[in-house]
């Protein structure tokens, strides 16, 4: 049964601390009045067990808050950064 949690698709920006990872999340749309793509950027902490390195490509998926600024976990890494390299 699949279950209704969010997931996004990031950049792993920081990974200085132990099982956190900070993500950046790109959203990208039309701008409604001069039809210019407008890019913003918010940054996530999601907890890590994989051990993600910068520059990663990464899934996080929500989850119960586990401290203060984490609610998301990396759910698989799709390309690490050793990958986008070659």
């Amino acid at each position: 049964m699949p279950n209704n949690r969010k997931r996004l698709v990031g950049t792993v920006v920081s990974d200085k601390m132990e099982k956190t990872v900070v993500v950046a999340i790109e959203n990208r749309k039309m701008h409604p009045v001069y039809h210019k793509v407008v890019s913003s950027t918010r940054k996530v902490m999601a907890h890590d067990e994989t051990g993600a390195g910068i520059g990663a490509l990464v899934q996080i998926v929500q989850s119960r808050p586990l401290s203060k600024r984490k609610r998301w976990v990396v759910e698989t890494v799709l390309e690490s950064a050793q990958d986008l390299a070659d």
